[in-house]
């Protein structure tokens, strides 16, 4: 039996189809980490291409590692070698390595991380003599990765600056480049960067890669920047044997730099360009494809496509509309225990749009002592010990790393102070060289004495031993002869305290992965790219009961059950969106790919109250518009309560329900929240007719009604027209935060500021 036997007639098209440029419009769970396998599979068995002659790249190594194993799972012809199957980065990484030294790249550059980028950010800003309440660390990594992304170098950023303080972060991102050049490091944005630079530089380098290369293919395309677009381009000049795989309705990464306009305007760059729709969904029911299509299908911006499935019905979209965020999350907790009594081994997701979101959430889980799994918190290549050893491995290998220099060189402590290591970064900036060479300098001049003098040559002499070591020990030997000579893990032992036998328990976990890494026949240099190449969708638990995790790390992902929390404007869609149609049609599509991780059951909730940004006052919401966009014969209400009232001019008032059966929103105690909400679990209706509570407008606890609510429009006589992006305080005095286009934001009272509702 040939394997197109397993495929719909589409998906049989897009692999049979072997030459030119094509662009497959993949639905949502409409099988397409199959297609690519598939076509990889048929290139190799009935094409005769060898396996180094192809590349597939996608944007995790989960994704990778899971194409590559069935690939080899598959594939029957005794083929020599593997196909070059893994993400940008970990490609870019391994041509850098390869060919980098090409355009002055050294072969053992370091790879700086989140916290590395950060430790050299703050240094720079140090050197400028600019305080942390000046300007903001993270938000200047955050303006420099964004000017990378978008090709921006500091010059250019420097030109288009509008105001000092982007003046002064084009300077920052000068003196950051150029702390990275000396450490010979590089960032996760000029990985690309560099690899685009090869590429365009260097007509060797291309040439040989492109002869290499005869089939490309590209997973998940609507989420390329500017930097893989170009690479990809570079790569298929010779041949235009190029499959691009992805989903315009899917497109959520703006932020780091996805430009969607990569897989709208695809023919635009190749046009002779095939395109094949894969619309055939095997993963949810009709029901929640109806409603997530209804929601997309508001977007302009869009190639368009019918998500259909042979799964045909299914329970409704079942929605609840808490009196408080507390409230919310709780009836999540008590939904998925009841839920779990009936199905033991189903897997159930909790998605929200925002990391602080989880804190209720987390709380309420453990309220019900129910475990679970939360993504997006310290991954175990971050904990500080591991940094720590790993740091001492990249200077080992790579002695211009100024910034694992400093990590390690009090850690564990010597008699290294402060003082000292400003002395030392003082010495490296006058003289322009490195941590390193600094420290060699003092001991030569004499620059230190005494006790400090000893600890510093101690330490030189010790990490001196490891650089000749490394040359050609396995990562596993080298860690062993670490933390032999540094006495890291006897630190951890002396202190005896359940944190620190954690931290030893990582230390062997580290140990284990470095021995894997050898039988994997890596070098130390590979096994240091994949510590530092592993992402936070990497590190999702499959054997995980219960998941909670924002909808962007939710992607590629797929769960029977899933809550989709905070459906409120400006959470989602987030305030930071309603300014531009652009960003509003991005959270568009962030809702359609959480509606769209569900298989049998979608419950989608909000809070008529929430607290933002640490206010101590709750400020009312407003359903989201993405909600009012489920067609309503789709929704199932499960809250309990009468549907809110609105007033002529479509004001949402609160409701909130009188104390039932000793339980209110105030008074979360288990057994209240179980009592308040029992309902049928074949009917999915509340135990008691909701006629007993009856509809009661409520005034704010100033005595004036909830007025105008986050995201309307409104009109001012002065500013013209804008948007609420913020309600503060309560009764009389309510502030609107408003922003108007040409004036920019405002703050007014709402009693006296005289808006207008549009």
């Amino acid at each position: 039996m040939s394997i197109l036997d397993k495929l719909n007639p589409q998906q049989r098209e897009a692999v049979e189809t072997t030459d030119g440029p094509m662009l497959i419009l993949a639905g949502a769970g409409s099988g397409k980490t199959r297609v690519i396998t598939y076509r990889i599979v048929w290139l190799m068995d009935y094409c005769g291409v060898a396996p180094g002659n192809m590349l597939a790249v996608t944007f995790t190594n989960k994704a990778a590692e899971e194409m590559r194993s069935r690939v080899e799972s598959l594939v029957t012809t005794p083929l020599m070698g593997r196909a070059w199957i893994s993400t940008f980065h970990s490609f870019c990484v391994r041509l850098l390595r390869s060919d980098g030294h090409r355009i002055g790249l050294p072969r053992d550059f370091s790879i700086y991380d989140e916290h590395d980028q950060l430790s050299v950010v703050k240094a720079c800003l140090r050197h400028l003599g600019l305080s942390e309440r000046e300007v903001k660390s993270r938000a200047v990594l955050t303006r420099i990765s964004h000017a990378k992304n978008h090709g921006r170098s500091p010059e250019a950023f420097y030109e288009h600056a509008a105001d000092p303080l982007a003046e002064k972060i084009a300077t920052v991102y000068d003196l950051y480049n150029k702390a990275l050049r000396q450490a010979n490091a590089v960032d996760f944005d000029d990985l690309l960067l560099e690899a685009v630079r090869l590429l365009s530089q260097d007509a060797y380098t291309a040439l040989k890669n492109n002869q290499r290369f005869h089939y490309i293919l590209v997973d998940e395309y609507q989420d390329t920047n500017r930097s893989q677009y170009d690479l990809v381009r570079l790569l298929t000049q010779t041949r235009q044997n190029l499959c691009v795989v992805g989903d315009e309705d899917q497109s959520i990464y703006s932020w780091r730099g996805a430009d969607v306009r990569n897989i709208v305007e695809f023919e635009r760059d190749y046009p002779n360009a095939r395109i094949i729709r894969l619309e055939e969904n095997y993963r949810s029911t009709q029901t929640i494809l109806d409603a997530a299509t209804a929601v997309v299908s508001n977007n302009v911006y869009r190639k368009g496509k019918k998500l259909w499935t042979s799964r045909k019905g299914g329970d409704k979209v079942f929605s609840y509309e808490a009196p408080d965020a507390e409230n919310e999350s709780l009836f999540t907790a008590d939904w998925i225990m009841k839920r779990l009594r009936e199905r033991p081994g189903e897997k159930i997701a909790v998605l929200y749009r925002t990391n602080s979101q989880s804190r209720l959430y987390e709380e309420a889980m453990r309220r019900y002592g129910l475990k679970y799994n939360l993504v997006g918190g310290f991954s175990f290549y971050e904990r500080m010990e591991i940094k720590d050893l790993l740091a001492y491995v990249k200077v080992a290998l790579n002695p211009q790393d100024s910034i694992s220099l400093l990590r390690i060189i009090n850690s564990p402590a010597r008699g290294i102070g402060a003082t000292t290591l400003k002395r030392l970064e003082e010495i490296a900036l006058t003289g322009n060289i490195s941590l390193w060479d600094a420290l060699e300098k003092a001991l030569r001049d004499g620059e230190f004495t005494g006790r400090t003098s000893a600890a510093m040559a101690a330490f030189r002499d010790v990490m001196s031993e490891l650089q000749a070591m490394a040359a050609s020990a396995s990562a596993r030997v080298l860690l062993d002869e670490i933390l032999k000579k540094t006495n890291y893990q006897q630190r951890w032992e002396q202190e005896a305290t359940p944190e620190s036998l954690d931290r030893l328990e990582n230390i062997e976990e580290l140990l284990n992965a470095a021995a894997d890494s050898v039988e994997r026949g890596e070098t130390l240099q590979q096994f240091l790219d994949h510590a530092a190449l592993v992402s936070d969708a990497d590190t999702y638990d499959e054997q995980s009961q219960i998941t909670l995790m924002t909808l962007h790390s939710a992607k590629g992902l797929e769960f029977p059950v899933v809550f989709l929390g905070g459906m409120e404007e400006g959470l989602l869609p987030h305030s930071r969106s309603l300014l531009s149609q652009q960003a509003l049609e991005e959270e568009r599509r962030l809702c359609y790919v959480g509606m769209t991780r569900a298989q049998d059951v979608l419950i989608i909730t909000r809070a008529e109250t929430r607290r933002h940004y640490g206010d101590q006052m709750m400020a009312s919401s407003r359903p989201s518009r993405f909600w009012s966009e489920i067609p309503a014969h789709l929704l199932q209400d499960v809250s309990g309560r009468p549907p809110r009232r609105t007033d002529p001019g479509e004001r949402f008032y609160e409701y909130e329900p009188e104390e039932r059966d000793g339980y209110s929103s105030r008074r979360n105690s288990i057994s209240n929240v179980r009592e308040y909400f029992k309902f049928n679990s074949d009917t999915r209706k509340p135990p008691y007719d909701a006629a007993e509570l009856p509809p009661r407008p409520a005034a704010a606890r100033g005595g004036t009604p909830v007025g105008l609510p986050l995201g309307c429009r409104v009109r001012h006589s002065k500013y013209g027209y804008g948007t609420i992006v913020r309600r503060e305080g309560e009764g009389d005095e309510v502030k609107l935060t408003v922003s108007f286009p040409g004036y920019g934001v405002k703050k007014l009272i709402e009693k006296y500021a005289g808006l207008e509702r549009v």
